[in-house]
């Protein structure tokens, strides 16, 4: 197996020996759990830009990347943060993604996706209202459904800004669930993945936010499919997990723990919707085919030793997440290239690449170790390391 030489945590280099990629199950549908990825975009590095201000996209490669996640049994969760909706894509190309992917879909039997609807399109500010707020979700909800979309109701920046109690989002998601068409997916963004969302559902305090989220769903609870909830926090998912009304999934969001959250205790199990999904696919594929046949053994040997992996992604900034994504993407042959919409492939260090190169390795998830080495190598010669 080659051999590549990565600097450690104090700038040193040192050889390491990378490993045969592991040969996980066959992924075999339906699942015994509900599994959507947040998939990222593929950014068009050729196009005439000014790339901290536009947003090219290389629409052939980000789609069939969608084809790969559906190919292993997986869902998409379309235009999420993993996309960098809020962070280079914005509301004007989020429709043309949910647009090109839901075509793209019609041609895979059996393809799962949901798109996300926020107000991102209306930015924060001081004259910003609550009924400001409520058209801007409305408008994007409307849009999603009219191109046949299944709705991930977002959390909104401009909201959080503009809520005075935990009424003002009581009012906001109850006008806007009652009506949607179809159930949605509610999605509590933790402001450790934007810090803009602090305070989200009218309180600082996590525990206090979670009576006024269940407030709203239990109201509506026939107009809510599930909650994605990303804290971070597998003990705050738990609890609230256990007090949602029947029917209601929880979608774990937890890029910390959804190993133990998806396996599930004897009270109940979470579903998942998760970025880390995107780089983990296979991984996840075989890991719920174990599941499939109660092998928990199995299910828990393929996903161990991707959680350091996640966790090492996910590190604070945990914003930043994304750049480990598409980094993975572009070491496995998904793109030709480690460039981010907005830039975004700077946000992480060489040190950084370094060890999750390692985690990734160790996880059995580089399918060509070659191709991963000598992309490794061009990355640390262009940061200056022989």
């Amino acid at each position: 197996m080659p051999t590549i030489n990565l600097p450690n945590g104090n700038g040193a280099l040192e050889a390491f020996t990378t490993s045969a990629p592991r040969d996980f199950p066959k992924a075999t549908p339906p699942f015994p759990r509900v599994a959507l990825a947040a998939a990222h975009v593929v950014a068009d590095p050729r196009a005439e830009q000014d790339p901290w201000l536009d947003v090219k996209i290389d629409w052939d490669r980000t789609i069939a990347f969608r084809r790969h996640l559906w190919s292993l049994g997986l869902g998409v969760a379309e235009a999420m943060d993993t996309a960098q909706r809020g962070m280079g894509l914005d509301w004007v190309g989020a429709q043309e993604l949910i647009r090109r992917s839901l075509d793209a879909m019609k041609d895979v039997p059996g393809a799962v996706m949901a798109s996300g609807a926020g107000t991102d399109h209306l930015a924060p500010g001081p004259d910003v209202t609550v009924d400001d707020v409520i058209r801007a979700y409305e408008e994007q909800c409307e849009a999603v459904e009219a191109m046949g979309g299944r709705i991930i109701l977002m959390a909104s920046r401009a909201l959080a800004k503009a809520a005075r109690s935990p009424a003002d989002y009581e009012r906001v998601y109850g006008r806007i669930l009652s009506h949607v068409k179809q159930p949605v997916i509610i999605h509590w963004l933790g402001e450790m993945f934007d810090p803009a969302l602090e305070g989200y559902w009218g309180n600082h305090d996590h525990m206090a936010a979670m009576e006024t989220a269940l407030a709203v769903i239990h109201a509506h609870a026939d107009k809510v499919d599930g909650v994605k909830i990303s804290l971070l926090d597998d003990r705050k998912e738990i609890a609230m997990r256990r007090r949602l009304p029947r029917g209601v999934r929880m979608y774990t969001g937890d890029d910390f723990n959804y190993a133990e959250l998806i396996a599930g205790d004897a009270q109940g199990h979470s579903d998942a919707l998760l970025g880390i999904f995107d780089p983990i696919a296979p991984a996840v594929g075989g890991a719920l085919a174990a599941l499939s046949r109660n092998d928990l053994s199995t299910f828990h040997d393929i996903l161990a030793p991707t959680v350091p992996l996640s966790r090492h992604i996910f590190k604070a900034p945990t914003r930043f997440y994304k750049t480990g994504v598409v980094f993975m993407a572009w070491l496995n042959g998904h793109q030709d290239h480690f460039v981010m919409v907005g830039g975004q492939q700077s946000t992480r260090s060489i040190q950084h690449f370094s060890e999750l190169f390692r985690l990734a390795d160790k996880a059995g998830l580089l399918r060509d170790p070659e191709m991963a080495v000598a992309r490794m190598k061009t990355l640390l010669a262009l940061h200056g390391v022989a």
